[in-house]
């Protein structure tokens, strides 16, 4: 009998699929599960991993991946933030170069401020600007200086700024600015309109504004200013180019005031003054021309202020006058008549008081002169009698700018 142990002896095969594992129904039953898991794992997993919140784009044609975005899809909502709305900016500082001819009168009626603010705003970069110091002075401006200074901004002096800005990159100030501001006349209507005629300001302003042309006698001119000056009288001064600029004394009158352009405005009252409604439009324009080039080098620009000579004007000259640049034809309410020596019939110190005092109100523009033969006299009592009716003397500019 044979061995059944012997390997060479065939051996007769048992049941189908014994003694061979992968022939197992349970194993291809598991395996088939194993690939069915990983199918279906291949398919979620991704958006498993996908941003909380996110939805997957459905898949394209192509063969693009679920995930893959559809170009035609539209771009997923954003919620709107919340912005910030933008406060309204405060006043900034601009710089402004000088040039020939200019002075801080000049330069304030061109922004709409005032020559002293100038001044306080730019005290400590240029000291002979500050008006705390004995060295003050304010019409010494040199070409080529930068001015710091805000348009349409006056400076309230019961706390001026400190320290004074600089040019532009120098550190901010502090700043105390007046709560209202009235916006300065321009320098003419716009588009050359006639000029406009003013012979007083508003009846409730409680202001009032002393006038003094200068023409002809000049004896006592530097002397009324320098009093105006000592008590801080502000006044606007009307020179006809021709005394105003050849002339010593109403030279040495003009560069006196021009020393203290926070006290005193300057108007055009012709070269040489002739009676306009006598005059073409040429020769009123040569007339105010020529006293503007003769008067800028020493008080600067005289616009916007022209007073006609003997008080002359009629609907001709007002067009004339505004196409050449003057926006205001000043008159008055008050006529003094102080040229006329008491020996003709003028008044005497008391005479120009007594009539001040009687017709003063608030508005008031007063006609006088710088060689006014009693007016130097008469000014104390001007000045007690406007202030005992709670008036208070003022520039044109500061009468009229509202």
């Amino acid at each position: 009998m044979s061995d059944p142990r012997d390997p060479f002896v065939p051996r007769r095969p048992g049941p189908a699929g014994r003694g061979n594992p992968l022939a197992s129904p349970w194993l291809t039953a598991g395996l088939a599960a194993v690939a069915l898991a990983l199918v279906v794992a291949s398919v979620a997993l991704p958006g498993l991993l996908a941003a909380p919140g996110a939805t997957p784009s459905p898949s394209t044609s192509g063969g693009c991946p679920p995930v893959c975005p559809s170009p035609s899809s539209p771009a997923p909502s954003v919620e709107p933030t919340f912005v910030r709305p933008t406060p309204s900016p405060a006043p900034t500082f601009m710089t402004y170069t000088v040039r020939a001819g200019d002075t801080l009168t000049s330069i304030a009626r061109e922004f709409r401020t005032s020559a002293r603010s100038i001044a306080w705003w730019n005290r400590g970069t240029y000291p002979s600007l500050d008006p705390e110091s004995e060295g003050y002075e304010p019409n010494r401006i040199d070409i080529g200086w930068k001015l710091v200074l805000i348009p349409g901004v006056i400076v309230d002096e019961t706390t001026p700024p400190t320290p004074s800005p600089g040019p532009s990159g120098s550190p901010s100030p502090t700043f105390t600015f007046l709560p209202t501001f009235s916006p300065l006349p321009s320098a003419s209507p716009a588009g050359g309109q006639p000029a406009t005629v003013v012979s007083h300001g508003s009846r409730s302003s409680g202001q009032i504004a002393l006038t003094f042309d200068m023409g002809g006698r000049l004896d006592p001119a530097s002397d009324i200013v320098q009093w105006l000056i000592d008590h801080d009288v502000p006044a606007t001064l009307f020179p006809t180019g021709k005394t105003g600029s050849t002339a010593e004394l109403g030279i040495a009158a003009l560069q006196l005031a021009a020393t203290h352009p926070e006290l005193f405005d300057f108007g055009n009252h012709s070269w040489d003054h002739p009676d306009f409604r006598d005059l073409t439009a040429a020769q009123v324009a040569d007339q105010l021309l020529s006293t503007e080039n003769g008067l800028a080098p020493l008080v600067g620009s005289t616009k916007p202020w022209f007073r006609p000579p003997f008080g002359g004007w009629n609907e001709k000259v007002r067009p004339r006058v505004g196409a050449a640049g003057w926006g205001y034809l000043v008159m008055w309410d008050i006529d003094t008549i102080d040229w006329r020596p008491a020996a003709d019939g003028g008044p005497t110190a008391a005479d120009i008081v007594a009539k001040i005092e009687a017709n003063a109100r608030g508005g008031s523009i007063v006609l006088m002169h710088l060689g006014g033969y009693n007016t130097l006299e008469a000014l104390p009592g001007i000045l007690a009698a406007i202030e005992a009716k709670g008036l208070e003397p003022v520039t044109l500019t500061e009468l009229l700018g509202d």
